[in-house]
Parts: C-alpha cells; structure tokens; sequence
C-alpha cells in the first residue's frame, strides 16, 4: 500500500503546484503581442486586478464627429481576457450618434441595449440587411466578419455593453477604411464610383489625402 500512495501525492502535488499556469494566461503587455494573442505574464506576477476592469463605469466621450463613444475592454485594457476567447465593450450614443459600417476580423459581437433606441444591423455576404431598432433589455448579434451598424434612433443618450467572440477582435471602419487615407483620389474614385469632388471632400473631413 505504501508504494501506492507515495507515486498519488506525488502526481497531485505536481498538479497543484502547476495548475495556475495552465489556468489561465494573462497577458503580459510589456511584451511584444504575437499574431494570435500577447504573451503570459509569469503566474507568481499575476494579481487580482488582472482580472477585474473597470472602465466601463463611466459614460464615453460622445463630443466627436460620430457622436459616439467606445470604451474596449479588450486584452490590451483587460489583460485577464488573454486567450479566453471573450472580450466586452461600452458603447455611447449621443442623439443622432452612430457608429458607421465596420467589422470586426477576429469575433462575432453582440450587443445588449441598456439605455435608450438604437437601430443596429448588419449585411450578410448576399447583401442582404438585417437591421431593427433595439430598446432597454434587447440583444442582437452580428456575425463575425460582417459589415454592421448602430445609430441612436431615440431623443435622449444611448447605451449598451457589447461582447465579442475574442480578446481582440479588431475593427475595421468602411467610411475611414475608404477616406482617412493616402490612396489616391482617383483610384477611390474608380473603386467607389463617386466623383471626385465627393471624394476630396470626405478625404478632407476624415482626414485622408492623395
């Protein structure tokens, strides 16, 4: 029986003093970021406040071009979200606000309204649009990849939380992909079919050139 129980707390012994670094991988932001996640941050380094963020307390800055705030609590804000394949955002709205046509690479999203009416939808790769206007306690999802929209569609501030399928999702705006740029203005022209004057000046607005 002795010969038994030595080799068991042996193996436990080993699984509890090793389980935290199979746990979880904190990212360690000090490290370069690698194409699929950042680097763990050694377990003896790893606090409490790894995995408490709390950033989305505090309403967005809506005072820009877009009237629109989005506070992320990505990986690179909340290290704890590292390789877990989940991530969560604030979003903002103030009247007439909205977040234009993006995508987001990395993860699916969805949203949950928790303030306010926001029209929010998306395209599929048919072009067809799924779009309505969600109100206080309604959720929406939009698929991974896809084109997709909210706007303030009410008379007073608007907000909601926003969940991903990953720690980074990444984003992509159309509008700035389009025109906050040094492409030429004659190839945007060709690629969009707008003329040129159009062109110019949503370059000159969102900050692109050429």
């Amino acid at each position: 029986m002795p010969n038994i129980i030595l080799p068991i707390l042996f193996i436990s012994s080993f699984l509890l003093s090793s389980s935290d670094a199979s746990d979880f991988c904190v990212a360690d932001l000090q490290a370069p970021q690698g194409p699929a996640a950042y680097s763990c941050k050694k377990s003896e380094l790893v606090t409490v406040n790894d995995f408490v963020f709390s950033g989305l307390r505090e309403e967005g800055n809506t005072s820009n071009l877009i009237k629109a705030a989005v506070t992320s609590a990505f990986s690179a804000q909340f290290p704890g979200v590292n390789g877990l394949g989940i991530s969560v955002a604030r979003l903002d709205l103030a009247v007439s606000g909205v977040v234009p046509m993006h995508t987001h690479p990395g993860g699916s999203e969805i949203i949950v309204v928790v303030r306010g009416t926001i029209t929010a939808g998306f395209l599929s790769s048919a072009n067809k649009v799924y779009y309505k206007a969600l109100r206080s306690g309604d959720v929406m999802v939009f698929p991974q990849g896809l084109l997709h929209f909210q706007i303030n569609a009410g008379k007073t501030t608007a907000s909601a939380y926003l969940s991903f399928g990953s720690p980074s999702p990444g984003v992509q705006v159309l509008d700035f992909a389009l025109f906050a740029n040094d492409l030429p203005s004659n190839i945007v022209q060709a690629t969009t079919f707008l003329d040129g004057v159009q062109v110019k000046k949503l370059k000159g607005v969102l900050g692109g050139t050429g």
